[in-house]
């Protein structure tokens, strides 16, 4: 690890990932592996090349590791994201020009989701930013991490200091077991509450424990360094709650749970208005502004979005992939973004861009699949109830 004392640097959730990145022509560069590549495979994992990295997608199967994340806790690995941090003289001010999201006013230990855009108000990437005492610590996507850095670099004053912490690996534990799970593992772990972190010490291996996670479901974050994670992923799964999941299982999760992936349902084509993530724009930064992408996103919330995000559902078992068209009658209408069959509804659901006369929950649109037109019902999100643990 570079810079400064792992335990000084809190990093967090996971933000989304894309899916499609996979290095599949002669002319990519070689896939790197995880700290816990051999592991994975003594697992049973079957392993897809994704975001640079081979990586786990499935283990026993991507519905039964969903159901077990749902109803128990499961492991997943995340170490291919970026973890992050920036420091030195007012370095929470300057990475306030950058993103929408108040940074300056974060609490100590307190984390935020934000984006870094472009100045035509286009997503770069989803993030997660938190407050780490003497840093501010980031965790961008594994697909983006390195146009990230470098975006971050050109727009920081130079005595701001930027470090890739690559040697940490990230563990995502994720299902309505995991707090008590965590807490016989690492005691004080389980008292943290959503959207906040910690440094705790587990048989004198340090590690960052954050609150948070993309599935939807209460779960952690864990960063620890790679030399230990594997002693740590055997001791969470020595528990008979926990099971190992893959990427399969992650995906499906964070459809239900109504999250945005990027490369697919969020990209430098979209901003965050359209993208129905106003909640990352706080008020009081809307109307002060000062932070890269601010006119634009200005623009659209007082003139409108030509298409905005929803939620799909569908009937039946076929379900509606990225880049199906929708329609109202015969007036194409949108273009889906993220789709799949949800094994906790029984049926299809997706997300999608639509024009806003065409936006209300109830609509009734058609989304074509395979040259067929599949009756399709715009829905609230999350098509499931997140189970975040606020505290008692």
């Amino acid at each position: 690890m570079n810079g400064a004392p792992f335990w000084c640097v809190c990093l967090p959730a996971t933000g989304t990932d894309d899916l499609s990145d996979e290095q599949t022509t002669e002319e990519a560069p070689p896939l790197e592996q995880l700290p816990l590549d051999a592991w994975h495979r003594a697992e049973g994992a079957r392993m897809v090349p994704f975001a640079g990295y081979e990586m786990p997608i499935q283990y026993e199967g991507i519905v039964a590791e969903h159901e077990w994340t749902r109803t128990s806790a499961s492991l997943f690995d995340v170490s291919h994201m970026g973890q992050l941090s920036i420091s030195g003289e007012n370095a929470a001010h300057e990475l306030e020009k950058l993103v929408p999201g108040a940074v300056t006013s974060l609490k100590e230990g307190r984390m935020r989701y934000s984006m870094l855009l472009t100045e035509a108000g286009g997503v770069i990437d989803d993030l997660m930013i938190t407050n780490a005492g003497p840093h501010i610590a980031l965790v961008v996507n594994g697909a983006t991490k390195w146009d990230d850095i470098a975006h971050l670099r050109e727009h920081l004053p130079d005595h701001i200091t930027l470090t890739h912490y690559d040697d940490q690996a990230l563990l995502a534990l994720q299902g309505p077991k995991a707090g008590e799970v965590l807490e016989a593992l690492i005691p004080g772990a389980g008292e943290l509450t959503f959207m906040r972190a910690g440094f705790f010490s587990w048989d004198g291996v340090p590690l960052w424990v954050s609150r948070a996670g993309y599935t939807g479901e209460d779960g952690f974050e864990i960063s620890v360094h790679a030399d230990h994670v594997s002693k740590l992923a055997d001791a969470l799964v020595a528990d008979d709650r926990v099971r190992p999941a893959g990427l399969g299982a992650r995906d499906s999760l964070r459809l239900e749970a109504g999250l945005p992936l990027y490369g697919h349902d969020l990209t430098t084509q979209i901003d965050p208005v359209s993208a129905g993530l106003t909640f990352a724009l706080s008020k009081k930064r809307r109307d002060i502004g000062g932070w890269m992408g601010h006119q634009a996103c200005l623009t659209r919330l007082t003139e409108g979005s030509p298409t905005v995000r929803v939620g799909l559902t569908l009937e039946g078992r076929m379900p509606a992939r990225e880049g199906a068209k929708i329609f109202a009658g015969e007036e194409e209408v949108g273009i889906v973004t993220s789709g799949g069959f949800s094994p906790s509804l029984g049926h299809p659901i997706a997300m999608g861009y639509v024009k806003p006369a065409h936006a209300g929950d109830g609509a009734e649109l058609e989304i074509e699949v395979r040259s067929k037109r599949l009756p399709a019902t715009v829905s609230p999100m999350p098509f499931v109830p997140h189970r975040y643990f606020r505290g008692s």
